[in-house]
């Protein structure tokens, strides 16, 4: 399996974010992990001890945490978030006319939004691929996975404050 080398822009206060909860699942959860599979364990037939099974269900999601996060932060072009030129790039908030709704969204990595209410379009989406580069006022066409044609037209684009 080819690994990806993807390169994501982060915001050095989200690449801080992220590097910190690493750190927390590499050390103390993994460790609180194992002990309670351990305890589980303990507890006798591991057939029917839905403890068990849940404490492992919860290390596979933390395992598979730790490898996305250490994926990212390898890859991660840490910078200051772009500063709006009305043309859309990484890292900015588009508004436009989506097959005849507007939609407001962050494009760039989920992990740049925080905790914002903003939906997110990565670059490489049907419609973030569709839109990089385009100014305000542009209009194109992109195929959407249901095979769809579906107009879009850039209204608006903001530096994205977080």
């Amino acid at each position: 399996m080819a690994e990806d080398t993807q390169v994501t822009f982060l915001t050095q206060e989200a690449y801080d974010r992220l590097a910190n909860e690493l750190e927390e699942l590499s050390g103390p959860a993994r460790t609180e992990i194992a002990k309670r599979i351990e305890a589980a364990r303990e507890e006798g037939d591991l057939k029917e001890n839905g403890g068990y099974h849940a404490a492992k269900d919860e290390q596979g999601k933390i395992e598979a945490r730790i490898r996305q996060l250490t994926q990212l932060l390898r890859t991660a072009q840490v910078g200051e978030t772009p500063e709006s030129h009305g043309v859309v790039e990484s890292g900015v908030v588009v508004t436009a006319v989506v097959a005849g709704g507007e939609e407001r969204f962050l494009l760039g990595s989920r992990e740049i939004a925080g905790n914002t209410d903003l939906d997110v379009y990565s670059e490489q989406s049907p419609l973030g691929a569709a839109i990089m580069g385009l100014k305000i006022g542009e209009k194109t066409t992109y195929t959407a996975p249901n095979g769809r044609d579906i107009t879009v037209e850039v209204t608006n684009v903001e530096t994205f404050t977080g």
